[in-house]
């Protein structure tokens, strides 16, 4: 006689890798969210090289009218829709699967995710028609038709929603006892994301409410200052949810692809704690050559309560590594001090884009935010493209590629698909990561040198007045054109190999374990296990005599490379200040 099998049970299959529960509703919605992130990736990077063709003065592709179009474009399908999407289906895969829990309400996800793409289609109809060409920003007194702004409370109603269910979900988990003890600390950054994202998705209803019935004529104003204090709750914040989902992603594919071992999970949760206070107070660095507001208020906030958000990020800029480092020297790769990471499997495209992902975000991101949140060194560098070339190496270079690297392990792991292109993925996080660091560093250097952020022309043309640039300015520029042209092309191959992977690619098949399978990442056919004497390796590790660096010297010695080269760039800026201003 067979057994019966419950309504319940017979929603649920079992992921051959990983032995978790993989409920068939959750599927649909990480593979949903995940599509529809990917287009809004295409239609971002499509707007990119045209704009980087434009910023690249030699070439000057588009008239004014398309430039200023097609930034906003850019600006909501890469900030907003590409990665809010992507980490809509990491709500719903780390709810879910990692807890082996079923979804609450998936018909009620379903729903909200066609608001979302509802929303998202009026923004996208809006901007293409030119209804809005508001740029990102969107401060008032500039106007959008009023669809625009209901396209975005759409979209952010839809999010907010899924948010709250992703809370239901933990806590029906919970009681139905799913897991045992506290949440695994990849759900506890997916769960700190969450948390971000309803203190943005707030603010955003605060003020894109009102400039909804401002637009439609309901009130007669919006306060220009007032809706730039809240618009960059939202705007800034909104990459701060990014930064959560990636680090939590960074802690997820260094388990799968190495072994990565958690060093102290009480200190990595304290660093969330962290993001969860003090993050969304960083975003008054917008701000800060805002006349507005008070130099108190600007000081406060970009000094005390933003360093206790970097904090959180280079606990984190430690632990990751540091953990990747000591699961490799367990598992026997002892040898000297960057032995481990010679012998890493960088032909794994999860483990190069997390690596790439923490190098980038951290060296690059990391460094120049804390230099241009200073109060001093703002006011000269706000308004030029040092800006963008920040936060292209942090949203872009980091969170981007984690994504991308997330998305190796999701194709096989949730679509049952072999990666397609195996060849083209296996580098391709090394020229998208590589591009965005020549395009940041080309901005940042341009920007060095006083050219404007957002300018069409920079030649200024047509103007009653000059402005000579150094002829440096013509070379950096030249860079930064070839690493965007390169990111896009890594961003293009990234798009071929998810759409021919998920619409056209290869059944996994009968599965393969302990072989090298081309089409699949090496943490699946090969996961990272630990040789029978893992108890002697360990005592040999923690013996006395090992000096400074401890378990982890190989990490502590990219740490201090990293000081090196902050204090070097801190240094650097204040003595260019100090230049410009004539201090003696």
């Amino acid at each position: 006689m067979t057994a019966a099998v419950s309504p319940i049970a017979s929603l649920f299959r079992t992921c051959p890798y990983t032995q978790k529960k993989v409920h068939k509703d959750a599927e649909y919605l990480v593979k949903v969210n995940a599509v529809v992130s990917v287009v809004s990736l295409l239609v971002g990077a499509i707007a990119a090289l045209l704009l980087v063709l434009t910023r690249w003065q030699a070439v000057h592709l588009l008239p004014a009218t398309w430039y200023y179009r097609l930034l906003g474009v850019h600006g909501m399908n890469m900030l907003i829709f590409f990665i809010i999407y992507f980490e809509m289906a990491v709500l719903w895969f780390t709810s879910t699967v990692l807890l082996d829990a079923r979804p609450v309400t998936p018909r009620l996800g379903k729903a909200m995710f066609g608001l979302m793409v509802l929303g998202s289609l009026l923004v996208e109809w809006t901007q293409f028609s030119g209804r809005a060409d508001v740029l990102f920003t969107s401060y008032p007194p500039l106007k959008a038709h009023p669809v625009f702004y209901l396209g975005v409370i759409l979209f952010a109603v839809g999010a907010l929603v899924v948010v709250g269910i992703f809370f239901a979900t933990l806590t029906v988990a919970k009681r139905e006892k799913t897991y045992e003890g506290s949440l695994p600390l990849v759900v506890y950054g997916a769960m700190t994301a969450a948390i971000i994202a309803v203190i943005t998705l707030l603010h955003g209803a605060m003020i894109y409410v009102p400039t909804f019935l401002w637009s439609v004529g309901l009130i007669p104003a919006v306060d220009p200052q007032t809706y730039r204090l809240f618009w960059w709750a939202l705007g800034h914040s909104s990459q701060q949810i990014n930064v959560a989902a990636m680090v939590a992603i960074w802690y997820m594919l260094g388990g799968l692809t190495v072994g990565a071992v958690v060093l102290n999970e009480k200190v990595s949760r304290s660093a969330f704690v962290l993001y969860i206070l003090f993050i969304s107070m960083a975003s008054a660095h917008h701000l800060l050559v805002d006349p507005g507001f008070g130099p108190a208020w600007k000081i406060v906030n970009t000094s005390y309560f933003m360093y206790m958000a970097v904090l959180a990020s280079m606990i984190h800029g430690f632990t990751v590594p540091a953990g990747m480092e000591l699961g490799m020297r367990l598992r026997g790769y002892t040898d000297g001090l960057f032995g481990w990471l010679r012998r890493a499997p960088w032909g794994d495209p999860g483990f190069s884009a997390t690596v790439l992902s923490v190098i980038v975000f951290g060296f690059v991101g990391g460094i120049t935010g804390v230099t241009i949140g200073t109060e001093q060194i703002n006011i000269i560098v706000h308004n030029t493209l040092r800006v963008p070339g920040h936060f292209h190496s942090t949203v872009v270079s980091g969170t981007a590629t984690a994504f991308m690297g997330a998305t190796y392990y999701l194709i096989p792991l949730v679509f049952r698909k072999k990666v397609a292109y195996w060849k083209a993925a296996q580098w391709q996080p090394y020229l998208f990561a590589g591009g965005i660091f020549l395009l940041s560093m080309g901005m940042t250097f341009a920007g060095s040198f006083g050219v404007p952020r957002r300018h069409w022309d920079i030649s200024f043309s047509m103007s009653p007045f000059d402005v000579q640039f150094n002829p440096t300015v013509d070379l950096v520029l030249a860079v930064m054109g070839i690493g965007g042209i390169l990111a896009v092309i890594g961003a293009l191959i990234f798009i071929a190999i998810a759409v021919k992977s998920v619409f056209f690619g290869e059944p996994i098949g009968e599965l393969q374990m302990g072989v090298d399978v081309p089409g699949l990442p090496r943490g699946l056919t090969k996961p990272p296990t630990f040789p029978p004497d893992v108890d002697a390796i360990n005592e040999r590790l923690h013996a006395p005599g090992r000096g400074i660096g401890g378990v982890t010297p190989g990490t502590l010695g990219l740490v201090t490379i990293f000081l090196m080269a902050f204090m070097v760039y801190y240094f650097t800026n204040w003595k260019l200040l100090t230049v410009l201003w004539k201090v003696g």
